[in-house]
């Protein structure tokens, strides 16, 4: 009783605490528990709970965890590995289709994902059949090069994108915050993955030299075993680290982002003029029309790479201009290739590619519309960062259900 009260005392004095304890311990560990629940907000009896009541096994639990985690990675890189040489096999067999290979890949991803942030089983299952269906689906197509079924091919790794995003955020689907982590994943997997290919490159070198000087070629079975299954593990492992807080992605991306949008800014604009002095026309050149599309969606992702890495509520800078500058042209650029399409298809009929590419610049130029807008807004202090960033993440959906539609439906269509 006597140390309690004493504790009690001297509650505000941690070195008058420190000679009780040191003075007798065993009496003091006896009352502390009662002056802690008399003071429970105290700041100094919180550091005296912990330092008495330590818990090893949650410490324990955390590095068993971490453990658990570089397990399951491993498990999953080396199974996307195995799975896309499997794949391959099957591709030179033409028995499946080459996208195929895409599914030695990102399910995995998502495998680790799903792991990771312990979705609920129904997120689970819905992700699964998804990715099964599809799979099975883009491979029942009948053979050939027809339009529709080219369009399903280049618009499935978008739904395969957006199903990864679903995993990706598991629970939290829905949260724009969720979204947001997800966008700014892709910019920093990207940095890693790019770190570790070109480290993999110059292995791949050093390997063909080595070999080449004894006289023996190796390259088909290389690359076709130990390039791919790499290729495809390292997808995994980059995940991994992303997810894992790794600080090379984290401190890169905010100076990529920073430094590539007014670089792709003056490059544009000065792209743009010598068309001028060329005289293309998107209206007739068809490849220089597709052309027109590819810059476009290269800014608009330019872009989101860049508000994503944004984190300043309050002050702007010059990025943010820059930023503007580049939704602007992207946006002259989308509307001169939209009055394209349609030119196009009032002159030409309509065809599966035609409708393909007007649905996506329809979708982009809305959203370039709404992030216009907001990014307007937040110059003027009409709203927060957080207003650009919803018209980035709430429209994620839009092109994952017309990524499906295109990949679904338009084989079925025409």
């Amino acid at each position: 009783m006597e140390t309690k009260n004493q504790i009690n005392s001297h509650i505000s004095n941690p070195h008058e605490l420190e000679r009780l304890f040191r003075k007798e311990p065993e009496a003091f560990k006896r009352s502390f528990q009662a002056a802690w629940e008399m003071n429970p907000d105290s700041q100094v009896l919180a550091v005296w709970n912990e330092r008495l009541n330590f818990d090893e096994s949650s410490s324990t639990g955390k590095v068993s965890a971490t453990k658990k985690d570089f397990l399951a990675m491993g498990v999953l890189a080396v199974l996307s590995g195995a799975s896309t040489r499997v794949i391959l096999h099957f591709v030179e067999n033409q028995a499946i289709e080459p996208i195929s290979l895409i599914y030695g890949v990102i399910p995995f991803i998502a495998a680790y994902f799903v792991i990771n942030n312990a979705a609920r089983r129904n997120i689970i299952l819905a992700v699964a059949a998804l990715f099964l269906f599809s799979g099975f689906y883009i491979n029942m197509l009948p053979a050939g090069n027809s339009d529709s079924a080219t369009l399903a091919y280049l618009h499935l790794p978008v739904l395969l994108w957006v199903l990864l995003g679903a995993a990706f955020t598991g629970n939290e689907y829905g949260r724009g915050s969720a979204r947001l982590a997800y966008l700014k994943f892709n910019g920093e997997f990207c940095i890693i993955y790019a770190v570790m290919a070109i480290s993999g490159m110059l292995l791949t070198g050093l390997t063909m030299q080595l070999f080449g000087i004894a006289g023996i070629d190796i390259s088909e079975f290389y690359f076709e075993n130990v390039v791919l299954f790499g290729a495809a593990a390292l997808a995994v492992v980059a995940a991994y680290l992303v997810t894992k807080s790794f600080k090379l992605a984290k401190n890169i991306a905010p100076y990529m982002a920073k430094i590539f949008s007014p670089l792709v800014l003056a490059t544009l604009l000065v792209y743009l003029a010598a068309v001028l002095l060329v005289g293309k026309n998107p209206f007739i050149d068809r490849n220089f029309l597709m052309a027109f599309n590819g810059i476009l969606l290269s800014v608009l992702a330019v872009t989101i790479f860049s508000i994503t890495e944004n984190s300043s509520e309050e002050k702007k800078s010059i990025s943010d201009y820059v930023n503007l500058a580049l939704i602007a042209l992207a946006l002259i650029i989308d509307s001169v290739a939209l009055s394209a399409i349609v030119f196009r298809l009032s002159s030409y009929g309509v065809t599966p590619n035609r409708l393909a590419v007007l649905g996506v610049n329809i979708l982009v130029w809305a959203n370039l519309i709404w992030i216009m807008v907001s990014y307007v807004r937040f110059l003027r202090n009409r709203n927060g960062l957080s207003g650009i960033q919803d018209a980035v993440t709430r429209y994620l959906p839009v092109y994952g259900i017309w990524a499906a539609f295109v990949t679904f439906a338009f084989p079925l269509i025409f």
